[in-house]
């Protein structure tokens, strides 16, 4: 060990003891640290409370932390991917989802067997990705078909915990990440298996070292790859496994401690299995003092801190990776499948006909015959000022949604690009739920301006990081998920400090078209009369940014005002959308791709199939929602997912064959 590494290494174990030290410390009834330490060893109550508390605590917290911090290192040396970890490839997501599962649907097996549901959860969830993926090791690829996987299972996962919210009302903070603990009971369960796993690791250790050198050198020297990268993946995910049983998905974790402990200079697996043993372990610990110092008297999700310290992080390798790839993204090719438009575009009008009128029709609980709904309509006043509305705003909203992703598809040159990928609409989810739970007797005026603000501010940071390197793709899909995942974090907190009011903004979180009025459709209609004319008088420079940027620069487009102008565009369809009916996933994704695969990549072509697509799509997903369950509705987001689900899946094992050479 060079005498740098050892002096890097040295001071980290230093600030974990004093970390360690601080932690132990905190608590409900602690008195401060200084009067603590004072008093404890004389006051029965203190030492009480720090053996069978605060310890199992401290000690989970670091059992915790070693083990995420080694499964992120062995997953980035298996896929040669810097951002690879348990929360990037969806393996907390999966693992989530099935306790989630088997806790309303077969609790007696979630409670006996919690190890052998979690993993069985982020097996699914490792094995999707790694088959979506194939063989392709592009970093941008694995981490962006791991955030649309974590977007699979997080939309079923809040489906359930929406539709069953008594069954799986205590899970909302253990779903975000807590160290909490009652007893010793979570550490002798973790203890054998983690310290066993990480014993595994080191004797294997050397295994992997031959993987630094590249799959060829290493089958070269006599190595059995194959056999490598699966203990490497088992270790990985049986780790991730015992921690989200036991403290739930906590992430970012194995994405900082692996580059820091890189940072230090050890090259070794060896080496670095213990220096990620303390990272970690650090890093958890005082995401955890960070949260008790910010609520004091209440418990906060340790993964929501792990989330908004990581972010930037990320940001920074996103920046770091630019100068390892200048490539602004590939072109986006079609395939034109449809020749004789009008009688396509024709038959699409009376789909479009019958899917209004039957979702006109239905009142709740039953149908009206089509030769008295025009009355019906007229007269009844419950129809015609709720659920008027709410068909024509759903069509809209739809379109709006289809459009915003065409655009962001068309400047990352990516089809599984959306404002939700960029973290647009999570922004404006959180600024929406500041005032559904924190302001709960705030006019609801307020929750579509809070949308707007977080929307744009979003959009302001994202342009204002990346304007740099002319709005890369790569740069901004990546610090996309990080702000994602910071608001994702913001949003479990105030889920659980206003726990009261939790079912109205999941409710809304998923998305639902419930209550949409006439305000809502002119507010929609205007946006609409607004933006579209914009887009079609740029589609001709739009539809050059699909090339490569040499290849428009040299056409005189100046592609960092264009993107600029894609985005802004994009975001204000993204803000009015999620301002009348909440964040719904899907459509932005789905529409433009389909779309592409009828006629082709012309933008002028696109965009008017795009938009008919989108706003079919969630209105037929709003008359399910509404006819499933009558009288009960299921929001409209959730029933976009599970429509949307398979397609997507089989959109990304096809994405190679969809994008240029």
């Amino acid at each position: 060990m060079k005498a740098k590494s050892l002096l890097f290494f040295t001071g980290t174990v230093l600030l974990f003891i004093v970390l360690g030290i601080i932690h132990v410390s905190q608590g409900q009834a602690s008195s401060g640290f200084i009067t603590f330490w004072q008093n404890v060893w004389n006051d029965p109550q203190q030492m009480n409370f720090l053996l069978h508390s605060r310890m199992p605590r401290f000690v989970i917290g670091c059992l915790a932390g070693a083990a995420l911090a080694i499964a992120g290192m062995l997953l980035q040396t298996m896929t040669r991917n810097p951002l690879a970890s348990a929360s990037t490839l969806g393996i907390h997501a999966g693992a989530y989802f099935f306790v989630v599962f088997f806790t309303i649907f077969m609790p007696a097996s979630g409670y006996a067997h919690p190890l052998i549901v979690s993993l069985a959860g982020g097996l699914l969830a490792a094995l999707t990705v790694t088959f979506l993926v194939g063989k392709s090791l592009d970093p941008v690829r694995i981490a962006l078909t791991g955030l649309i996987v974590t977007m699979l299972f997080s939309s079923l996962t809040s489906a359930l915990q929406l539709l069953f919210a008594n069954e799986a009302g205590g899970l909302f903070l253990w779903g975000s990440g807590t160290l909490m603990q009652l007893d010793w009971g979570g550490v002798q369960f973790a203890t054998p298996w983690t310290i066993g796993l990480i014993i595994f690791a080191l004797v294997v250790s050397h295994r992997f070292d031959y993987l630094l050198l590249g799959d060829e050198v290493a089958i070269g020297l006599g190595q059995n790859i194959t056999i490598t990268k699966a203990i490497g993946w088992f270790i990985a995910i049986f780790l991730t496994s015992v921690t989200v049983s036991v403290v739930g998905p906590i992430g970012f974790v194995g994405i900082i401690a692996p580059h820091l402990v890189r940072l230090m200079g050890f090259t070794k697996h060896r080496a670095m299995i213990i220096g990620n043993m303390i990272v970690g372990a650090g890093l958890l610990i005082m995401a955890d003092i960070l949260v008790r110092l910010i609520s004091q008297t209440s418990e906060l999700p340790v993964g929501a801190m792990t989330a908004i310290i990581g972010a930037p992080w990320l940001i920074y390798l996103a920046l770091k990776m630019r100068k390892q790839s200048k490539s602004s993204g590939q072109v986006l090719e079609g395939k034109v499948r449809l020749t004789k438009l009008k009688p396509f575009y024709l038959g699409l009008v009376l789909v479009t006909l019958v899917i209004i009128i039957f979702s006109l029709s239905f009142g709740g609980t039953s149908f009206t015959r089509l030769a008295e709904l025009p009355q019906e309509l007229m007269y009844n006043r419950y129809a015609w000022d709720f659920r008027v509305p709410r068909v024509f705003v759903s069509f809209l909203i739809g379109m709006m949604m289809a459009g915003s992703g065409l655009l962001m598809q068309t400047v990352l040159r990516n089809p599984l690009a959306d404002t939700s990928v960029l973290g647009i609409s999570s922004g404006a989810s959180v600024f929406a739920m500041l005032f559904l739970l924190v302001f709960p007797q705030t006019p609801v005026i307020f929750v579509p301006v809070g949308a707007f603000l977080g929307a744009f501010l979003t959009m302001l940071i994202i342009l204002m990081i990346s304007a740099k390197c002319g709005f890369q793709p790569i740069i901004l899909i990546l610090m996309g998920i990080a702000i994602s995942a910071v608001g994702s974090a913001f949003i479990q907190i105030l889920l659980v400090r206003a726990d009261l009011y939790a079912g109205l903004a999941l409710t809304w979180l998923t998305g639902s078209t419930y209550g949409s009025s006439w305000q809502d459709f002119n507010i929609v209609i205007i946006a609409i009369l607004i933006i579209f004319p914009i887009v079609i008088s740029f589609a001709k420079t739009f539809d050059l940014l699909a090339f490569d940027d040499e290849v428009a620069i040299g056409l005189g487009i100046k592609t960092g005002k264009m993107r600029f102008l894609m985005i802004v565009l994009a975001v204000s369809l993204t803000a009015v959308s999620v301002s009348v009916v909440g964040t719904i996933g899907f459509v932005g994704l789905l529409a433009p791709h389909i779309a592409r695969q009828l006629v082709g990549p012309r933008l002028m072509k696109l965009l008017p199939l795009s938009l008919s697509l989108g706003g079919i799509l969630l209105i037929s997903a709003d008359f399910l929602g509404r006819f499933i369950l009558a009288p009960k509705e299921v929001p409209v987001g959730i029933i976009v997912s599970l429509i949307g689900a398979p397609y997507l899946l089989y959109l990304l094992k096809r994405v190679n064959s969809v994008k240029a050479k």
